[in-house]
């Protein structure tokens, strides 16, 4: 061909979007934002009055007057924003002051504040830079893309189970040069099943192999005693040697956190790219999680919660659902996806806000309603919800 003759494609090789969607909308996988006025227990969604058994706010802070002024004092004192990077000039002393009561409530010497939970953990795996990376089946997307940034060798155990986990450490160590640095990580509370990881035991393993351990709170920060987590309420502080969390859950604001040594955090400080290249936590999220974490720590909303929880879940088991897991979440499952849909759809109707959870979020036959009750959720609350649940689940011949 001559060297001047251009030759015209057919090829078509741009993004067809649109098949995409419609293909996921043909089998129910297609997501779509739920506009609500607000993330209180009780809001307006589409012009209807509905209770919220959605959000993760689970302490109910978000809209707790003295969390909503100590973010406006926040912004009047600081600014909306922190300009720059913590390295540059978006350092203040509400950061530092915020990241001392973390260290306080997580028993550790320092904690570095991040833009999220999800900038946190990918920061802090990929700063790591382990050789290989023991992670839970079930760990959240964060810590997944984290093990990717890293490019570690990534061993995945079976989901909360101790002895699969040591298999795979005595199996990777006949092949392990001495020199090799070994992260397990996990979760400790499990947000789509509402169990907990067998953190003593994975600590003994760690221990036992000479591997570091890195778990994430996110959905236990502030929920158990002072405020702490699960590392916390079993006494493993001193055990773990990375504890990431989230301001975003039960501290009803916006960011993640690192806990851990001074050593730690400063080689975080300096390695972790979601910390050194993002602009500093905004000071209002920064004020309100901190007049969070006060109210956590005193106990009254936290003993709230339980009760809440605790009479759902008696409730729910008591019509015949079965209900996962052991924590403040509580997973109803159904099974098939058509399923878990029709029953989302029936608690709307009934003004019930309750999300559906189905592949690919969770695997093949385990679709199930994921309720969250938060500490505000009154009596009649409770109730009706219950009665919703009850009253669907017979419509449909599911209970």
């Amino acid at each position: 061909m001559d060297s001047d003759t251009t030759e015209t494609s057919t090829r078509d090789h741009g993004f067809d979007l649109e098949a995409d969607l419609e293909t996921r909308e043909r089998y129910g996988l297609r997501r779509t934002l739920e506009p609500a006025a607000d993330v209180s227990a009780r809001t307006r969604i589409d012009s209807r009055e509905r209770y919220v058994f959605a959000a993760n706010n689970y302490l109910g802070l978000a809209t707790d007057p003295r969390v909503q002024r100590a973010a406006s004092e926040a912004a009047r004192a600081v600014g909306t924003g922190s300009g720059a990077s913590r390295l540059i000039t978006g350092d203040t002393e509400l950061h530092r002051e915020l990241e001392d009561d973390l260290a306080a409530v997580k028993h550790t010497d320092r904690t570095l504040l991040f833009s999220s939970g999800y900038a946190a953990n990918v920061g802090t795996i990929a700063a790591l830079d382990p050789d290989v990376i023991f992670s839970d089946e079930l760990n959240h997307a964060s810590i997944i893309d984290g093990c990717r940034l890293a490019a570690a060798e990534t061993v995945v155990y079976d989901h909360c189970d101790a002895a699969s986990l040591a298999v795979k450490l005595r199996s990777r160590s006949m092949d392990a040069a001495d020199d090799e640095r070994w992260l397990i990580v996990t979760d400790t509370v499990f947000s789509m099943d509402g169990d907990v990881a067998p953190l003593a035991a994975i600590c003994d393993l760690a221990a036992q192999y000479g591997a570091w351990t890195l778990v994430d709170e996110a959905h236990a920060t502030g929920l158990y005693e002072d405020g702490g987590g699960i590392v916390q309420r079993d006494g493993l502080s001193d055990s773990i040697d990375v504890q990431v969390g989230t301001l975003s859950k039960a501290l009803a604001s916006q960011g993640g956190y690192v806990a851990g040594s001074d050593t730690l955090v400063e080689y975080l400080v300096n390695e972790a790219r979601s910390f050194v290249f993002s602009t500093g936590l905004a000071p209002p999220a920064v004020g309100a999680s901190r007049t969070a974490l006060q109210i956590a720590r005193d106990g009254a909303r936290r003993a709230s919660l339980w009760e809440n929880v605790e009479t759902l879940r008696e409730g729910l088991d008591s019509v015949g659902y079965r209900v996962l897991g052991e924590t403040n979440v509580l997973p109803v499952l159904l099974g098939e996806r058509v399923d878990a849909i029709e029953l989302d759809r029936r608690l709307r109707e009934q003004d019930i806000v309750a999300p559906v959870i189905r592949p690919p979020t969770v695997p093949d036959g385990t679709s199930r309603i994921r309720v969250a009750p938060m500490a505000t959720h009154s009596d009649a609350a409770i109730e009706r919800c219950l009665s919703a649940f009850e009253t669907a689940g017979r419509d449909l011949g599911l209970i």
